[in-house]
This record gives structure tokens, C-alpha cells and sequence, in this order.
């Protein structure tokens, strides 16, 4: 793995947990809020995203590790994209009260949207993460292992 693929991938973690702690440490969330920087931490996490799927496409390698950060990247990136179109489809939704179909249609699309958002994209975020960090860890102690041999 290039190293400048392992920088993008810590620093989308780091960026991930500043995200968690805006949710969930009080003092944190006021100290962030109460300035205009809270929307930049997701607009950098999602560019990240996308910077690590692309490069983690690139990558000749194709191995584990290639596919955990595919993962990582496009679920990072994809759950802004969900989230903005699960709040386009809403719109529409109640605009076209009258026409009951294309109704129902944009409700369900909404629906399909806000589950991706909430439930896919972070556990596959989840999953290649910590694919990645223990395929990174075998493979390096595989590499010592040679080595020493």
C-alpha cells in the first residue's frame, strides 16, 4: 500500500471520530456549534472519502486490503449522498401531495435513502475499517515473519 493511502485512511478516521464526539461529548458539541466550523468536518470527510476510494481504486494490488478501503471510501462518501438524497426525495414527497402513485414512488425512494444513510453506509464504514486495520496488521507481521526467515 502507498503510504499517502494509509494518511487519507487515518485521516478519515479522525475526522469520523470528530464527528462522534460532536454527537455524543456535550462540550464539545457547544465549543464546535457555536462557531460556523461544524458543517466542515462532514464536507472533509466526505472529499476524503472519495480521495481514498479513488486512490484505493488505482491501486494495482488487488488484494483484502484494496477492497477494505474501497469500502471505507465509497461508504464515507455514499453517506452524504444518501442523506442528501433522502432530503431531496422528502421535498418532492411534499410537493406532490395530489398525485398518490409518483407519491408513494418518491416516499419509498426516501425511505430506501434514509435506510442506506442510517444503517448501511456506516456499518460497511465500520466493517472496512477494521478490516483494513487487522488485514494491515497481518500482513505486516507476515512481512516480519519473512523477513526474519
Amino acid at each position: 500500500m502507498k503510504k499517502s493511502i494509509t494518511i487519507i485512511f487515518w485521516a478519515l478516521l479522525g475526522i469520523f471520530f470528530i464527528i462522534l464526539a460532536q454527537f455524543f461529548i456535550p462540550l464539545f458539541r457547544r465549543f464546535i456549534r457555536s462557531s460556523n466550523i461544524f458543517l466542515i468536518f462532514p464536507l472533509i470527510f466526505f472529499i476524503l472519502g472519495i480521495t481514498l476510494a479513488f486512490f484505493a481504486h488505482r491501486e494495482e494490488n488487488k488484494n483484502r486490503l484494496r477492497s477494505f478501503l474501497l469500502l471505507t471510501g465509497i461508504s464515507a462518501s455514499g453517506f452524504f449522498i444518501c442523506i442528501l438524497l433522502h432530503n431531496v426525495f422528502y421535498a418532492l414527497g411534499t410537493l406532490l401531495i395530489d398525485t398518490i402513485i409518483l407519491k408513494y414512488l418518491i416516499d419509498f425512494l426516501g425511505t430506501i435513502f434514509f435506510l442506506l444513510a442510517v444503517l448501511v453506509c456506516p456499518l460497511s464504514f465500520l466493517v472496512g475499517v477494521v478490516g483494513f486495520v487487522i488485514s494491515n496488521i497481518k500482513d505486516k507481521k507476515l512481512k516480519n515473519k519473512n523477513n526474519n526467515d
